[in-house]
């Protein structure tokens, strides 16, 4: 996990420092936080936090795609909506959340955090963020 000491400094200083804000202020908190990264479902990074541009970047892109998989696992046995995933690694964890209309938010941890707290953390991040960002989902093109 590649971070840079002034990504906090240069995320506060954009357009976004009210996301980048609430994304401090709520993820402080977790033991051992890594960094997160906030997305379009089209996998456009929107934010992120204590990760250097280009690696939120491909963060993004990637979970975009495990996002909507689990999203069309879901419609197929009738689940509803994903509240979550936890990907469990030998040295991190990753937690996706959905976040307001067509976004996705991505938590990475290093194995210190207790999965509770994550995954309140981030659900409660998740809509902090949702009650005031709604990235609509892009139109299909037409044929």
């Amino acid at each position: 996990m590649t971070t840079t000491p002034n990504a906090a400094i240069s995320n506060a200083a954009t357009p976004n420092s009210a996301i980048y804000s609430v994304l401090d202020n709520n993820l402080s908190r977790i033991a051992g936080i890594q960094g997160a990264v906030l997305l379009s479902n089209d996998g456009i990074r929107l934010s992120d936090y204590l990760l250097d541009r280009d690696q939120a970047e491909r963060m993004a892109a990637a979970a975009s795609g495990v996002a909507a998989t689990m999203k069309a696992i879901s419609g197929e046995v009738g689940g509803g909506r994903v509240i979550r995933q936890l990907v469990e690694m030998d040295d991190r964890y990753l937690c996706i959340v959905g976040c307001g209309e067509g976004s996705t938010l991505i938590v990475v941890t290093s194995r210190k955090a207790r999965l509770g707290e994550l995954g309140g953390e981030a659900v409660r991040t998740a809509q902090a963020l949702g009650e005031w960002l709604g990235t609509p989902e892009r139109a299909q093109a037409p044929s």
